[in-house]
């Protein structure tokens, strides 16, 4: 097995993390991570889950329902693409939160 199916085994074998607080956080970014706009929902990333499972709530973005829509059901782009972009996305949405202090490493 290569590097990516050990870590793809690796996930699935974890629980799930669910966590109301993280989703009320990323709502609580005022605007969209990729566009500006005003008003967002909490987007979960499109890969490595099941047909109608989610991924971790930590692996969210705060997305306006456009750029959520387009990238979850949009043609515009290739599925790789929307990915990236998606990625990208959660990574900013992480920093915003590390910024306003909503994140906190315990040792």
């Amino acid at each position: 097995m290569g590097v990516v199916e050990d870590d793809l085994m690796l996930r699935q074998r974890q629980p799930v993390y669910r966590s109301s607080k993280w989703l009320e956080a990323v709502r609580k970014i005022e605007y969209c991570v990729l566009c500006g706009a005003y008003g967002v929902q909490a987007a979960h990333l499109n890969e490595g889950k099941g047909i109608g499972m989610k991924t971790d709530d930590a692996l969210t973005a705060a997305l306006c329902p456009a750029c959520h829509h387009e990238l979850d059901n949009g043609h515009k782009l290739t599925r790789e693409e929307r990915r990236e972009i998606l990625r990208k996305a959660v990574l900013d949405t992480i920093a915003q939160m590390a910024r306003r202090g909503w994140l906190e490493v315990k040792a």
